[in-house]
């Protein structure tokens, strides 16, 4: 798609940091309509930007999932550059990434489309849905580094061209989370304000940033004042829980000394309606393995394998 949408979210476009207003609903469902969750979880959800529920997946299915991430790092992906390595480090052992696991393992294809995650995605935003983007996080024991505290929106927005905030996050847990293994910690209300980023960003930038992350970085005094108002929360569920937070909801992670390993299962849902243009910060878009253009059709939602119900944070 090309330009043809107002940019309602400009950053990278000034010298000094702004907060903008958000122009979008934090939930797009229709009116009456009942979600698959406890009605309780999405007031959370729109109040603070994430929710946890628990006991999602099965031992069983996680087992399974844990299995072909293992096989994913081990082999790297079917896609070149996919499998993203530590900064100053190789081997599968500080492996840190490996993107687009959706297009490239059958396990995961099958994971993207569960109803479990895909039909509540679609509920919160109220549209068909598909990929924006996926990824396996390796945080793996003593060695795994930080991700520093950013926006993805402001990203997706800025070197992607998505172009409103309709988008969510689903963080599957492949093993239990420990709040020592440097989980994701969230600024709960930090979803209604756009914080905008300083700097240039450069062609190519997705090299350096899959590893590091050093422009689209909100400044010291913007996060200082979310986390005054909000405070940071940092969840450590257990294997099997989903993660679920808003495209704007401000979060990072510490690295991980610990002996425990994190591994969660990463897709970004993204509304039909709010497929990508141009990117917004003029540059080239990034890859395909990295922002998924070259998407035929909406997600069609499959059973789980048998009936479950979500539970609660």
């Amino acid at each position: 798609m090309t330009q043809t949408e107002q940019d309602l979210y400009p950053s990278r476009q000034r010298a000094e940091p702004e907060w903008l207003e958000r122009r979008d609903p934090v939930v797009h469902g229709q009116a009456g309509q009942e979600p698959p969750v406890d009605r309780a979880l999405i007031e959370q959800f729109v109040r603070d930007g994430f929710i946890v529920l628990e006991d999602v997946f099965s031992p069983e299915e996680v087992k399974d999932l844990v299995r072909e991430a293992d096989a994913l790092r081990e082999r790297g992906g079917l896609i070149p550059e996919s499998r993203i390595t530590e900064r100053g480090m190789e081997g599968a052992e500080a492996v840190r990434s490996v993107f687009a696991p959706h297009r490239q393992s059958e396990v995961f294809e099958r994971l993207a489309s569960d109803e479990r995650l895909s039909g509540l995605a679609r509920f919160i935003l109220g549209d068909e849905v598909y990929i924006h983007q996926s990824r396996i996080n390796y945080k793996p024991a003593f060695r795994g580094k930080d991700f520093y505290w950013h926006s993805d929106f402001e990203t997706w927005h800025t070197e992607d061209g998505m172009p409103r905030m309709r988008a969510i996050s689903m963080s599957v847990m492949l093993t239990d989370n420990h709040p020592q293994s440097g989980p994701t910690m969230f600024m709960p209300g930090s979803h209604m304000n756009y914080v905008t980023c300083v700097g240039e960003t450069p062609d190519d930038h997705y090299r350096a940033s899959l590893k590091k992350q050093e422009y689209g970085v909100p400044d010291g005094e913007s996060l200082t004042k979310l986390a005054k108002e909000g405070g940071i929360v940092g969840p450590a569920p257990k294997a099997g829980s989903v993660v679920i937070f808003d495209c704007n909801t401000m979060h990072g992670s510490n690295s991980n000394i610990t002996p425990y390993e994190r591994i969660n299962a990463f897709f970004v849902f993204n509304s039909w309606a709010n497929r990508l243009v141009d990117p917004f910060g003029e540059t080239r878009p990034r890859p395909e393995f990295v922002a998924h253009r070259q998407v035929k059709e909406p997600i069609r939602p499959l059973k789980a394998p048998q009936s479950r119900t979500t539970g609660g944070q």
